[in-house]
């Protein structure tokens, strides 16, 4: 009897330290977060990546039920702000608005304050391609006649860019390299001159993304000579891709994602994925987006990996043969 009383308590007691066990397991991940958390934007506001952040910043505090509050730190191309939200502690209380700039600055720069390697990443939120344009009354009509004319006059023909190492300046060196033509880049501080100065007569041609461009393609300003993403753009589903006309292998987007420092619970990374996978998914999000001329992405943790891990090997490549550096 008292043998199988002893057996009938031990068992008791092991379930019982198993209950309590799961149930401090659930308390600790249900207390996260506790306390405000910030999102850290490396860029100025009014831009999507500004947009995205506020967006999500108001998805995680209705989930959390904690503050979630967005902080614009600008400067040095991204470096500023990203150096805080690499240099945070990996606790879940600082995150970082990332994108191209976190693959390319590492090429770009012999020097800088943190490594692509210092973020956990979460999710890539949104994507959009670049389009390649002229102003509409430009002569050229297609990328072949875009290219034909490289050819003919190698090195005088100009493009616009927002800077050395940006995404629609590395766009274009990535074309280069797959057309073998060569031009002659003209750096801006930013895409609204960029605009001016195609429109103007002043360049000859720019790749700029989605959201820079949609306005003056519907004006009937520009004409879209192609798009950089894999399948046509919804957004303008008649101008054909870079891909569909002789460069198969090409292939570029603009991206926008959410990291933590290095070292953050990978529970804590799991969790603001799925929420945020389903803040993805409500009408508000998708409206905004679309307005935005950008498309939702979503996916796991690993598909950011898998997806970072193609984008470092794709521009590193890109940066080291055409020899670029920051200035």
């Amino acid at each position: 009897m008292k043998t199988r009383m002893g057996k009938y308590l031990q068992v008791a007691f092991a379930a019982l330290v198993g209950a309590a066990a799961l149930t401090a397991g659930g308390a600790a991940r249900a207390a996260y977060p506790e306390k405000a958390v910030r999102i850290i934007v490396p860029y100025t506001p009014g831009g999507f990546n500004d947009t995205m952040a506020r967006l999500f910043a108001k998805k995680l505090q209705e989930a959390y039920k904690q503050p979630f509050i967005v902080e614009n730190k600008p400067g040095a191309g991204t470096i500023v702000g990203t150096e805080q939200g690499a240099r945070a502690a990996p606790d879940g209380y600082t995150l970082t608005i990332v994108g191209f700039p976190l693959v390319a600055n590492q090429f770009l720069y012999k020097k800088l304050p943190y490594d692509a390697k210092d973020f956990a990443p979460i999710i890539v939120g949104a994507q959009t391609p670049n389009f390649l344009v002229v102003k509409t009354s430009s002569p050229v009509k297609s990328l072949a006649d875009f290219v034909k004319q490289a050819k003919e006059r190698p090195g005088r023909l100009n493009y616009a860019t927002a800077g050395t190492g940006t995404s629609n300046h590395l766009t274009m060196v990535y074309f280069e390299e797959q057309a073998k033509v060569s031009l002659v880049q003209v750096p801006y501080k930013g895409s609204a001159p960029m605009v001016t100065d195609l429109l103007g007569g002043q360049v000859d041609v720019m790749f700029d993304n989605s959201p820079n461009v949609l306005p003056h393609l519907n004006a009937g300003k520009m004409r879209a000579l192609a798009v950089t993403s894999e399948k046509r753009s919804a957004l303008a589903p008649n101008v054909p891709t870079v891909a569909e006309q002789g460069y198969p292998d090409f292939s570029v987007a603009v991206w926008y994602g959410l990291a933590a420092p290095a070292g953050t619970p990978p529970a804590i990374v799991s969790s603001l994925n799925e929420v945020l996978n389903q803040a993805l998914q409500s009408p508000d999000v998708k409206k905004v987006f679309a307005d935005q001329g950008v498309e939702p992405v979503g996916g796991s943790v690993q598909d950011f990996q898998a997806f970072f891990d193609g984008q470092i090997k794709k521009w590193g490549g890109v940066i080291r043969n055409a020899g670029i550096q920051a200035e």
